[in-house]
């Protein structure tokens, strides 16, 4: 068994002196300000050293990364991954949950055919999880000449971007890493079902036709592409309030980021994000509840995001 790494050992210090001035850089390009002043001592370095470790293979690392919406699980990926490749020279790639969408028009069908509410993105069951997993099956067979388009979703338009817009990897990597925020997540079993939970369930799904729709969506493909993971990782945040905050926190940094006048004027208000969340909670608070038991790493994150380990292999 390799053991997780203290991060004052001599591989984690010297990794992080020759990672610094990369973390540094992409904070800035991503406007982050918020994290801890350790946060790439104590819990970046560490995990690349960890994966570092990992016995060599031809087959790609398969890494999940699981936390709710704004929990930081997509910037903690990017950050080990500006490790592994720019001072380590690992071949990495990596995509979300949120670039594989189905489309507008086919959640549109979907919410005719079932429910309103179908047309909403972020629940399971508005994912395209093939084309996720053509993308695992490009990366994980790829030759050193395999072309693999990451496919790239934008959220404020609520579609794809053009594909002559995707990054595309050249050859196999050495790890994928892949982050959603129901991550290995099985589905809701009928003893543990729980009546509408917030005012949007109460008021627009009262029959739990939605509801029940996403969880047995979740049972499918979902868990074919969970099943490849070969280390899971779990962001958890003190409870539901947190995510509702956290992913204000995110839409207000998204807006940051957006140069063109069209796009910022579709960046959501508070009221829209907290509804948004809504759609999330049922699935969130049974993740908070069962997840830790089921990943095999483990990060506390409190209000003020400052993360700890609280669970190695």
């Amino acid at each position: 068994m390799i053991n997780f790494p203290e991060s004052d050992d001599k591989l984690c210090l010297q990794l992080l002196e020759a990672s610094q001035p990369h973390l540094e850089s992409l904070s800035d390009e991503m406007k982050i300000n918020y994290m801890q002043p350790d946060y790439f001592q104590k819990i970046v370095v560490p995990l690349s050293v960890y994966l570092l470790n990992l016995p060599e293979r031809k087959k790609p690392y398969f890494i999940g990364l699981n936390g709710g919406q704004g929990s930081g699980k997509t910037t903690l990926s990017d950050f080990v991954q500006v490790v592994l490749s720019k001072v380590s020279n690992k071949a990495v790639t990596g995509f979300s949950i949120d670039d594989i969408y189905k489309t507008t028009e086919e959640r549109e069908e979907q919410s005719k055919e079932i429910h309103p509410l179908c047309k909403v993105r972020g629940v399971p069951g508005t994912h395209d999880i093939q084309m996720g997993l053509e993308v695992l099956d490009s990366l994980s067979n790829a030759t050193k000449d395999t072309l693999t388009p990451i496919p790239a979703f934008s959220k404020p338009l609520d579609r794809h971007k053009p594909k002559e817009d995707w990054k595309v990897f050249k050859g196999k990597p050495d790890f994928i890493f892949f982050d959603a925020w129901c991550a290995g997540v099985r589905p809701i079993s009928e003893e543990n079902w729980k009546p509408p939970m917030n005012a949007l369930e109460k008021e627009e799904d009262p029959d739990g036709i939605w509801s029940k729709w996403s969880n047995k969506e979740l049972a499918g493909d979902y868990q074919d592409l969970f099943g490849r993971f070969d280390l899971l990782l779990m962001i958890k945040v003190p409870g539901i309030e947190y995510v509702y905050e956290s992913r204000w926190l995110q839409e207000q940094t998204l807006a940051k980021t957006i140069k063109d006048p069209k796009l910022k004027d579709k960046i959501m208000t508070k009221e829209q994000v907290y509804r948004f969340v809504m759609h999330y909670e049922r699935l969130t608070h049974y993740i908070l509840e069962e997840m830790p038991a089921l990943s095999d790493i483990v990060l506390q994150r409190d209000e003020e995001f400052n993360f700890s380990i609280i669970k190695t292999p």
